[in-house]
This record gives C-alpha cells, sequence and structure tokens, in this order.
C-alpha cells in the first residue's frame, strides 16, 4: 500500500470508505510527519492531541455511515484563520498568546464535514511578504532547497504568503491546506513548490474569523497536490455567510464533476501584456507548451490584450497598504495580545506596536496612513480605485473573447533566501502575474506544470470569469494530465 503521507485527499477518502486504514491511522501517519518535518519550520503550533481526538469523531461516524466530504483528511490551516482556544498568531509579536473564543467560518465548515487539524502553519507576517521572510517565528524552508535538512547548502523560499502552507503540501505532510490569497499569495507559493493552488472569486469563501489584510483582496482558498483535490477541499469552504457582507448568496457547485477532461470548443485567452522583459525563457516555453497542451485536448488559443496590467502592481501596492494601515489599527495592546508598557496610554500603544510588529508591516502601514492622509488621498488611493476599475473593464472586455486565460503564475522558480530581501521592489514584482486577478475579485488557479534547468518546478496560472471556478477545474484538469507533474522535492517527511 501507498505510504499513507503519500496519498491524494481523493485516494485517502476511497481508502477510508473501503476500511483500508481509519481515520486515527491516517492521522498519526501525518502526525509523525509534522515531526520529522520540524527543520521546514512550516508550523508555528502544533495540535496533535486535537488531531487525533478529531480523527477517533471521524472514525465513530464512519461506522455509522454519516461520514461527510472530507472526514478524516489531516489538513493544515494557515495561521491567520481563528481557530477557537488555539493560538492564532498572524505570525506576528502582537498577537502573542492569542487564542479565539470562536472559530472561523472557512475551518467551520472543513471540521462540519470532517476534516482533521493538524497544527497552525506559518506565513508572511500578517499576509504581507512573497517568500515567507518575514514571519516573527522565523523563515519556512521550501522541501525543494537542495541538500539534507539542518545542512541546506542553499534554503529556498517556499513563497508567500502561505509559504507554511505550499510547504506542508508539497513535503507530504499535510494533505491539503488552507490558504489566503491577498496579490497571489496562494498561487505564487503553490508555483513554487509544486503544488495546486487555488484562489476562488472575491465573495466566494467567507471572510469571518480570519485575520484581516486588505478587506477588498483577502480571499481564502485550497492548497493541495491534485486538481481534485482542490476541488474537493473548496466545495466545503465555500458557503454563503451572513456574518460577511461581502459574501454571496450562491449556491456552491460540486466542483469535483467538472473535471471532465472535455475542453473541446472553449476559447483559451493569451494576453501579450504577460510576455514581460526580462522573464526567463524556460517560463515562456513553459507558456508555450501549455498552450499547445490545450490546442491538442480542442481548445482554441485566442490573442487577448490587458492593457493596464502595467498599472496592476503600483495600484496594489497602493489599496493594499492603505486598507492595512487601516485593518491593523485595532492593534494597541489594550485589549488582548502583546503589551509593552508605557509613561502614557499614547506611548504605551507606540511602545506596543513598535515592538509587536515587524519591518515589512510598518513598512505597509506608513506607506497606507500616507496614501490615505488629507494630501495625498486623491492624488494616490483615488486614483489607484479608478486604475482598478480600468483593470477590471480590461477583463471583462477579454472574456468577451475567451472562456479562460492563461499565463505564467511566476516571473521566475523559487529564488535562496536572503536573495532580495534588501530590495522591497523585486520582492514586490513576484506578484506581478497575480495581482491583477485579485484587483479584479476573479478566480485564478496555479498548476505545475514542469521542472525548470534548476529542477524546481514552475506553474501555470488559469485565470476564470467571475463564479466561474468550474471552468478553471476543466481546464485545470487538463493542464494537470498533460503536464505528468510527479516530481517530489528532495525533503518529503
Amino acid at each position: 500500500m501507498t505510504q499513507l503521507t503519500h496519498l491524494t485527499m481523493a485516494d485517502a477518502l476511497k481508502g477510508l470508505a473501503e476500511k483500508q486504514f481509519t481515520a486515527v491511522e491516517l492521522t498519526e501517519a501525518h502526525v509523525r510527519a509534522v515531526e520529522k518535518a520540524r527543520p521546514l519550520n512550516a508550523f508555528i503550533t502544533e495540535t496533535p492531541d486535537k488531531a487525533l481526538e478529531m480523527a477517533k469523531a471521524s472514525d465513530a461516524r464512519r461506522a455509522k455511515g454519516e461520514a461527510g466530504p472530507m472526514d478524516g483528511l489531516p489538513i493544515a490551516v494557515k495561521d491567520l484563520f481563528c481557530t477557537k482556544d488555539v493560538l492564532t498568531t498572524a505570525a506576528s509579536h502582537i498577537l502573542d498568546g492569542f487564542q479565539p473564543g470562536y472559530e472561523s467560518t472557512v475551518t467551520s465548515n472543513l471540521w462540519r464535514d470532517g476534516a482533521v487539524m493538524l497544527g497552525k502553519v506559518n506565513l508572511d507576517e500578517f499576509a504581507m511578504g512573497s517568500a515567507n521572510i518575514t514571519s516573527y517565528y522565523g523563515d519556512v524552508i521550501n522541501p525543494w532547497s537542495p541538500g539534507e535538512p539542518g545542512n541546506w547548502p542553499r534554503k529556498l523560499v517556499p513563497g508567500g504568503s502561505s509559504g507554511g502552507s505550499a510547504a506542508a503540501v508539497a513535503a507530504r505532510v499535510a494533505l491539503g491546506a488552507t490558504g489566503t490569497d491577498t496579490g497571489g499569495s496562494i498561487r505564487q507559493p503553490a508555483a513554487f513548490t509544486g503544488i495546486v493552488g487555488i484562489k476562488p472569486t472575491y465573495g466566494r469563501c467567507s471572510r469571518w474569523g480570519v485575520v484581516a489584510f486588505a478587506s477588498s483582496l483577502d480571499q481564502a482558498g485550497p492548497m493541495t497536490r491534485t486538481v481534485r483535490d482542490s476541488a474537493i477541499m473548496l466545495r466545503s469552504m465555500c458557503g454563503f455567510d451572513p456574518k460577511d457582507s461581502t459574501s454571496v448568496d450562491m449556491p456552491v457547485p460540486d466542483f469535483e464533476k467538472a473535471i471532465t477532461g472535455d475542453i473541446r470548443g472553449l476559447r483559451v485567452g493569451i494576453p501579450k501584456e504577460y510576455r514581460v522583459d526580462g522573464m526567463p525563457a524556460e517560463i515562456e516555453e513553459m507558456w508555450r507548451k501549455g498552450i499547445e497542451w490545450l490546442k491538442a485536448a480542442g481548445a482554441t488559443p485566442v490573442d487577448i490584450s490587458l492593457p493596464h496590467t502595467k498599472y496592476a502592481l503600483a495600484a496594489y501596492y497602493i489599496v493594499a497598504p492603505a486598507e492595512c494601515s487601516s485593518n491593523l489599527a485595532r492593534y494597541d495592546g489594550v485589549r488582548y495580545g502583546l503589551r509593552v508598557e508605557g509613561n502614557s496610554l499614547n506611548e504605551m500603544y507606540e511602545n506596543t506596536r513598535g515592538a509587536g510588529f515587524g519591518k515589512e508591516v510598518r513598512r505597509r502601514i506608513l506607506i497606507g496612513t500616507y496614501v490615505l492622509s488629507a494630501g495625498y488621498y486623491d492624488a494616490y488611493y483615488l486614483q489607484a480605485q479608478k486604475v482598478r476599475t480600468r483593470i477590471k473593464w480590461d477583463f471583462d472586455q477579454a472574456f468577451e473573447q475567451c472562456d479562460v486565460i492563461l499565463t505564467p503564475t511566476a516571473p521566475s522558480g523559487a529564488f535562496a533566501i536572503g536573495e532580495k530581501m534588501d530590495d522591497p521592489i523585486q520582492m514586490y514584482l513576484n506578484d506581478v502575474f497575480t495581482v491583477p486577478v485579485n484587483l479584479a475579485g476573479l478566480p485564478g488557479m496555479s498548476i505545475p506544470a514542469g521542472l525548470g534547468a534548476d529542477g524546481l518546478p514552475l506553474g501555470l496560472q488559469l485565470i476564470g470569469k467571475p463564479f466561474d471556478e468550474e471552468t478553471l477545474f476543466r481546464v485545470g484538469g487538463v493542464i494537470e494530465d498533460a503536464a505528468q507533474f510527479t516530481a517530489t522535492p528532495p525533503f518529503v517527511a
């Protein structure tokens, strides 16, 4: 029998249903994998006792014929989702000791459907970063780093902000993980680690109980090893939530049924603006291969234009910091988390926020406060919102000519920790292909498409119409079958 930690979610569900193993046995194997993977620093909080308790309950339900759609599947939770009575940190010092008395809607949905929580995984602080190197709890190591644990000659980043989620799934530590995507934080780390990640349409998953970064951009989604697994997990994560004013009241499709392999007659948009200067030839070649795979399956490539793409990063890095400066104003040391005393209330605020927030978070708060200030609101924030509207309009126009859009996920493969740390602009450019999707509120998916010359995974991105995740799964399944990506990282738990 295949090693339990190497199963896909779909195979694990089949094995559980056929009584090849129990949820407890499956969970015990993954708990051991979590321990073995500690050198990756993927987890902030491990919850083995809770996991085994949930697994026992799952076995009891299955014995009664009451198993849910994800019953017995061990997953990791990005430490941005509030989990009742379990430490929730957003990878920040300022949330020291915070144990929510409530559960986020997304994780509630997962537990309702029988998923098992292995623990809370690392991320860039407050989801601000593209490499998982801004966490108070230290850098996450990409399992694709060459060499042996503890003796890595070159430690690679797993992408960010959902780097802990990506590393845990790629290293066969968890069958899947929750992520959040504000400007590419699911898709880019999925590409860097050779897994599948989908950012659903804004409003598809509730944001209630997810620590906010930029409220008009944040969206939860699954990170798994296959397209089918993402379909299984996303169905459980979705659903209308009256507690979230941005949650959309729409039926949740059975995404798995969309994976038919039949894309005949589908029009695939190829945006000319995504051929950026300096993009490595191997990424251009992989993109060309992706087009050929879809053509061979009966789809028709269509050249399209997204003319405002070049302004997307600039607009994003005004809108996102503006919203973060507002959202993070609540962390003051008064009600929960870190408190650093001072001689006055204002001094306590200053001391707490100065000690509690890391360098990148402070940078974004300052940018956001600046662009929202009275003298600059019209010149920066208002203009960025106008650009955002034009970007959305570009996509609306493009989707009159095509059904789905194909692009690279990221302009490079994984890079070494420390390579771009001194240049925030270079770090921000990692999101050049993913940010427009968030600004327009569209669904996007990254699928592993092959290895670069350095042996590191590269991903292709699919962009869909609003609330048309089914087409992404349909096309994503075809790319997955054509790519036959079976490579495993050097480090596997």
